[in-house]
């Protein structure tokens, strides 16, 4: 995830670590910093945009500096590297809207093999089919019109999949899969896939005809059977479902589902069940499923962070209509013993499902490399890093923040590496002792919690040289926003303090870890600096070869360049 090149400070290549380099640019909050190349800026944007609304930069202002660098009269980013930064984001960062972007301007360049073996790479599932035909319907990359290759692209997405497959994908409006039939016309080439179309289009279609899996469908949305069909969870939970209903969801679901839907199961009653419980927590915290799920650690910090309590459960199911007995909250004396049993059951369960999370994160941050010599781990805890992590989107905003996400990184970082030391910074370093014996999930929390002011990225590195440090790997993680520091350097104020470093740490080396979508960094890239983005477990293999002097020369700019497409 990490290239040299990509994440680029100045134009002209890598700068021997004896020469400070002039700041060439302001970042968006003012201070003084160093412009990335275009090609590591298509990089940050990639690994870290979700094209929502950030503290600094609106979505309009992402889509704007993607566009502009990607567009092929301007000759910025080859179309090889453009097709290559799809595939990373989508395959290594696990990211959606702007790899979906990146394909649809690729449907505008010249050079259509590249087209042609990034699109079943990227367009890998309904959703990104969906925000795939979007971005190009919205016009943004200069054409409406699908053009002959897209569409026939779009044809084979069909015709690779099952039945099965497409009825699972279809879930999601604006654009429906109604939509994009209308749209490309996909020819059908058997009875069950022309009575589906049919069925999605809303029109005529031989019942005999259709799949197995929409004939199960019908037949439980119409009460024609009680097992509940094995689909995606959005086309069940419009239903009037039974506890026993909720429960066999549970049991059938996907994991990722699983994870986020544990207060909706709680409140439906599946956790009375020790069976069901037993289930959930055995899933959760099964090693293959967490990998095969490809879950961001951050996500089960927001899973264990957002279960509610017993009684909030309880409370919450009596206000939807359950019976008092049911919710846990029976006032009959006779019963009042049931009740609190159950009530107390719930608790149980719901730590259970917490310490299964907690397991989870052990698994997702299993990539943290443990590191020869003494580290310092930087965490920004100023007021811009309360922002949400994946941006402000209407209807949509997670809760999890970019300080979430740096305690969580350093946290996991401390775990691997117990001799290492957490320095949380804003305007100036702020004291906070963390014990490497705790859990990732535990220390995440504490660094969560401090809520700062101003950035001021060099007051971590001011701190270390003040004490005289010595360490093998400085790791900074942080939104790259400083502005408090303003000096009278030629460089910015970190570079200036890492030169520092330098002198008396010669083979030490820095990293720096962005979370944001930016253009800028607050150190110049050069062969003992690394600037990368993004916040999937991919970056701690990238960062693990860096410290060990094993990454390709360019950094993460050629990590992705060697993407075999």
């Amino acid at each position: 995830m990490a290239n040299k090149r990509l994440f680029q400070s100045l134009v002209g290549g890598l700068l021997p670590r004896n020469i400070l380099p002039k700041a060439n640019t302001n970042n968006n909050a003012g201070g003084k910093a160093y412009a990335y190349s275009p090609k590591h800026t298509l990089a940050q944007y990639a690994a870290t945009g979700c094209l929502n609304g950030t503290f600094y930069a609106s979505a309009e202002n992402q889509l704007d500096q993607i566009l502009a660098l990607c567009n092929a009269q301007n000759g910025f980013i080859p179309t090889e590297f453009l097709a290559q930064t799809a595939v990373y984001a989508r395959e290594h960062g696990y990211m959606k809207d702007v790899p979906a972007l990146l394909v649809a301007l690729l449907a505008t360049r010249q050079e259509t093999e590249f087209l042609k073996a990034v699109f079943p790479r990227v367009i890998n599932n309904g959703k990104m089919l969906r925000t795939f035909v979007q971005i190009m319907r919205s016009g943004v990359t200069g054409r409406k019109s699908f053009g002959t290759l897209p569409k026939k692209l779009i044809e084979q997405w069909f015709a690779d999949r099952t039945d099965a497959e497409i009825f699972t994908n279809s879930v999601g409006n604006n654009p429906s899969f109604a939509d994009i039939l209308r749209m490309v016309h996909p020819k059908p080439e058997t009875a069950s896939r022309r009575a589906l179309y049919a069925y999605l289009l809303g029109k005529d279609y031989n019942e005999a005809d259709l799949p197995q899996i929409v004939r199960d469908y019908e037949a439980f949305k119409n009460g024609g059977t009680m097992i509940t069909p094995h689909v995606p969870f959005q086309m069940l939970t419009a239903l009037p479902l039974s506890k026993r209903d909720w429960t066999a969801i549970a049991m059938n679901a996907s994991w990722q589902t699983l994870r986020m839907n544990i207060n909706t199961f709680a409140r439906h009653g599946v956790l009375e069940s020790e069976e069901a419980v037993k289930r959930i927590v055995s899933r959760l915290q099964d090693a293959n499923e967490v990998r095969n799920a490809k879950a961001f650690p951050y996500q089960l910090l927001a899973a264990y962070s957002n279960i509610i309590s017993a009684d909030d459960v309880t409370e919450k199911m009596a206000h939807n209509g359950l019976s008092k007995h049911n919710a846990g909250i029976q006032h009959n004396a006779g019963k009042q013993h049931d009740a609190d049993r159950q009530h107390n059951a719930l608790f149980e369960a719901l730590q259970q499902i917490q310490i299964a999370l907690e397991n989870a994160l052990e698994t997702a941050t299993e990539n943290v490399p443990a590191i020869n010599g003494k580290v310092f781990i930087c965490v920004d805890v100023s007021g811009s890093m309360q922002s949400p992590v994946t941006g402000v989107r209407k209807g949509s905003t997670t809760n999890v923040r970019c300080i979430d996400v740096a305690g969580l990184i350093a946290s996991a970082v401390l775990r691997a590496n117990p001799d290492a030391e957490v320095i949380p910074f804003e305007q100036h370093v702020v004291k906070k002792r963390l014990n490497a014996r705790d859990t990732v999930m535990t220390n995440a929390q504490k660094l969560a919690a401090i809520n700062g002011g101003g950035t001021n990225c060099s007051a971590a590195l001011k701190h270390l040289n003040e004490r005289h440090s010595h360490g093998a790997l400085v790791l900074f993680v942080s939104d790259n926003e400083s502005w408090m520091d303003k000096q009278s350097y030629r460089s910015s104020a970190l570079m200036h303090e890492w030169q520092i470093f330098k002198t008396r740490n010669p083979e030490a080396r820095l990293i720096c870890l962005d979370l944001q979508p930016n253009s800028t960094s607050q150190a110049s890239e050069r062969d003992d600096i690394l600037n990368i983005g993004g916040f999937s477990d991919d970056v701690f293999s990238v960062i693990s070869e860096f410290a060990h002097g094993t990454l390709n020369e360019d950094h993460w700019v050629g990590v992705i360049e060697n993407v075999d497409l």
